[in-house]
């Protein structure tokens, strides 16, 4: 069976393992609003 990468990170947080969360950036300003919400720096 061949799953997309978005469908094993549900599956396996549905199961209680720890999957770090990803963000999708199409613009230099939603990268630097995702770095910003996430408490970094670009």
């Amino acid at each position: 069976m061949k799953i997309h990468e978005y469908q094993a990170k549900g599956i396996l947080a549905r199961h209680g393992v720890a999957v770090p969360e990803g963000r999708v950036a199409e613009t230099v300003d939603e990268v630097v609003a995702h770095a910003e919400s996430m408490g970094g720096k670009v």
